[in-house]
C-alpha cells in the first residue's frame, strides 16, 4: 500500500514528541514492504529551533541514525498537493499542521479515493477546544486519537464522525536494553515546556534528589534560568538537548528514571501517559511515575512501575529502588514483557490495519488491484 504522512517534523524531535512515534511507525511500515512518503514544512518550528541551537550537524546525525527514513521539505504556499498525494491509499495528517493545509487536504480527499486520517497527539482537544474546532475535518474519514478521552472529545463535539483510540508506543528497533557502565543514580529525559509541570518537577524530581543527595542528570530543552538554578542547587546536572534515539544509551548509564506528566494529562486527560514511559520501559530501566490515572489499563502499577503521589513517596521509592537490586530487576523484567507483548510500534501498525479493515478499505484495494 502507499502511505503519505504530513507531519510537523520527522527529522527534528526538539520539543516535538510525535517525531518519536512517527519514526517507529514509518520504520515498521517500510519493513512490511509498504511505500511511504513523509512531508514536513521547511520552516517548521521544531526544525528551526533544532537548527538554531544545534546546527546542521543534528540533521546529519539523524540521517546517519535512520538511513531508511527521509522526509520531503515543502513550502505550504507552493505545495503541489496532487503530486504529493498521487497514488496514495492512506494519508495521515498530524494535528500540528496549519488549518489551511488540513482543510486543503480534506478537499482533495473529497475528489479522490483514499483513506484520510487526522492524527491527534496533544491535549488541546480538552485544554484549548477552540484551537481544534477551527480544523475542517468534514472530508476526513476518521481521527486517530492517542487516548480515549481525546477520541470521545472529537465525537461529542461533532468535530469528526468517526474516531479511534491509537495510543503511542515504543520503537523497539531503537529503544531496547543496552549494556553500559553506570555513571549515576537517576536520569530524567524531558522538556520543561510552558510551566505545565514546573511545580510537579520541583515536587517529584528536584526535591527528592536534594533530600537523598543522589547523582542525577536531566536532559531536555526550554529550561528557563530559574529552573536551571533550581537544578544546580539540588546537585542535578543539566545535559541540554538529547537526540531521542540516543536515550537508550543514556538510560543504560543510570539505575532509575521517573515520569512526570504535564498538568493537563493529570487533571483532564486520564489514560494518556505520553510516549516517554513506553520508551523507558522498553530500555529496561526501572520507572517511578508521578501521579496519573491509567484508566485504560495500559500498564500494571506496582509491577511495571511504581507510583508516587507526593515528594515523600517519590523519595521513599527512589531510596528503595536504589538500594534493592532485586526489586529493580523485577520491575525491569515485567515492564519489558508488557512493552514487547502489547506496546511496540508494530502493534500499533497492526491496529492501524485493523482500522482500515473495519472500513473495508483493505479488501477494496486488493480487489481493485487483482
Amino acid at each position: 500500500m502507499r502511505f503519505v504522512i504530513f507531519t510537523h517534523s520527522l527529522v527534528s524531535d526538539w520539543n516535538h514528541g510525535n517525531a518519536h512515534f512517527l519514526r517507529g511507525i514509518a520504520s515498521e511500515l517500510l519493513s512490511l514492504g509498504h511505500e511511504l512518503r513523509i512531508f514536513e514544512p521547511k520552516d517548521g518550528w521544531s526544525r528551526q529551533n533544532l537548527l538554531r541551537e544545534q546546527g546542521q550537524v543534528a540533521i546529519d546525525e539523524f540521517e546517519r541514525a535512520f538511513p531508511h527514513l527521509r522526509s520531503t521539505l515543502y513550502d505550504d504556499s507552493t505545495l503541489d498537493l496532487d503530486g504529493a498525494l498521487y497514488g496514495a491509499d492512506v494519508v495521515i495528517v498530524h494535528e500540528w499542521n496549519p488549518p489551511g493545509l488540513i482543510a486543503r487536504i480534506g478537499r482533495h480527499r473529497a475528489a479522490h479515493d483514499y483513506m484520510l486520517f487526522f492524527h491527534d497527539t496533544h491535549h488541546r482537544s480538552v485544554s484549548d477546544r477552540n484551537s481544534i474546532a477551527v480544523y475542517d475535518l468534514r472530508h476526513f474519514d476518521a481521527v486517530l486519537a492517542y487516548g480515549s478521552v481525546i477520541r470521545d472529545a472529537y465525537l461529542q463535539h461533532g468535530w469528526a464522525a468517526r474516531a479511534w483510540t491509537w495510543h503511542e508506543a515504543a520503537d523497539t528497533r531503537v529503544f531496547r536494553p543496552l549494556s553500559w557502565v553506570k555513571r549515576g543514580d537517576l536520569v530524567w529525559i524531558g522538556n520543561w515546556g510552558d510551566d505545565e509541570r514546573a511545580d510537579a518537577l520541583r515536587e517529584f524530581l528536584i526535591e527528592p534528589v536534594r533530600k537523598l543527595g543522589i547523582r542525577a542528570r536531566v536532559y531536555g530543552v526550554r529550561y528557563p534560568p530559574e529552573a536551571l538554578r533550581d537544578l544546580a542547587k539540588a546537585g542535578i546536572e543539566y545535559g541540554g538537548w538529547l537526540p531521542n534515539y540516543k536515550a537508550p544509551e543514556i538510560f543504560a548509564q543510570y539505575s532509575v528514571t521517573i515520569h512526570v506528566p504535564r498538568r493537563p494529562y493529570v487533571e483532564a486527560l486520564p489514560g494518556i501517559p505520553t510516549i516517554r514511559p513506553f520508551e523507558a520501559m522498553a530500555c529496561g530501566i526501572p520507572l517511578i511515575s508521578a501521579r496519573w490515572n491509567d484508566c485504560e489499563g495500559l500498564f500494571s502499577q506496582g509491577e511495571d512501575y511504581l507510583m508516587a503521589r507526593n515528594t515523600s513517596e517519590m523519595t521513599s521509592h527512589l531510596s528503595t529502588l536504589l538500594s534493592q537490586s532485586v526489586m529493580r530487576d523485577r520491575l525491569r523484567e515485567h515492564a519489558l514483557q508488557t512493552i514487547r507483548s502489547r506496546h511496540t510500534c508494530m502493534h500499533r501498525v497492526k491496529e492501524l490495519f485493523s482500522f482500515l479493515a473495519s472500513s473495508q478499505l483493505v479488501g477494496a484495494l486488493e480487489e481493485s488491484r487483482g
